[in-house]
């Protein structure tokens, strides 16, 4: 990849796009499934499982994402593993993730009304059904907003995997740009992508705070 700016290019920027959305979506899988774990074991009724699980959300919440990148990458194959990019940076937005969102989701499940715990126990409940199907199905719709919008927060910090050698979006700028020496035109295109890419998810965060009664009602129009 020489010359002028063709084709080409575009097409590896398209392609480290994909994989862009690609990690966003194993990140957000993976983290989502950790999240909800994080997410009880914080309404747990065990003092100790909530103190424990609190200790290690304040620790992850309080260390750069690249770190946890350095440390996955660079730190496990001291140990005897030697993961491959990809599943480095997967593993790390996991855990960075599942901090956030288990977070999230906490203060969603709490936000529930205390009557609505009290009904479901009038109704001979154990707390594992009160929780799934009384508690759950309101907590939901409280957190789609915020999730929906933190989705955008992880898909550019997706650009930090480039730092391990992964080729998402910006890296394959950053080496069509040492090619290039073009820096101001390929950056453009970048930030043009992630604005496709990322605008869609930040409409539809407003629209759910809007439908939800949890934005000012001018946000509620197209």
């Amino acid at each position: 990849m020489s010359g002028h700016f063709n084709i080409n290019h575009l097409e590896f920027l398209l392609r480290g796009a994909m994989w862009t959305v690609v990690l966003s979506a194993l990140g957000f899988l993976g983290g989502g499934l950790l999240g909800f774990l994080v997410a009880l074991c914080r309404i747990s009724g065990v003092r100790v499982v909530r103190t424990v699980s609190g200790a290690i959300v304040q620790l992850v919440q309080g260390t750069p994402l690249l770190v946890i990148l350095f440390l996955t990458y660079f730190g496990l194959p001291t140990l005897g593993f030697s993961p491959p990019p990809l599943i480095a940076a997967t593993a790390s937005l996991t855990v960075y993730i599942g901090a956030y969102m288990g977070e999230t989701w906490r203060g969603a499940i709490q936000a529930v009304p205390l009557a609505q715990w009290e009904a479901a126990e009038c109704l001979a409940l154990t707390r594992t059904q009160r929780l799934f199907r009384v508690i759950l199905p309101q907590a939901i719709h409280i957190a789609t907003p915020p999730t929906v919008g933190f989705m955008v927060q992880i898909i550019k910090s997706t650009s930090l995997a480039s730092a391990i050698g992964f080729v998402e979006l910006a890296r394959s700028g950053q080496i069509i740009n040492n090619s290039l020496l073009e820096p101001f035109l390929i950056f453009v295109l970048i930030a043009a992508i992630y604005f496709v890419i990322c605008y869609p998810l930040s409409r539809l965060s407003r629209r759910l705070e809007a439908r939800g009664g949890f934005a000012p009602l001018q946000e509620a129009t197209p």
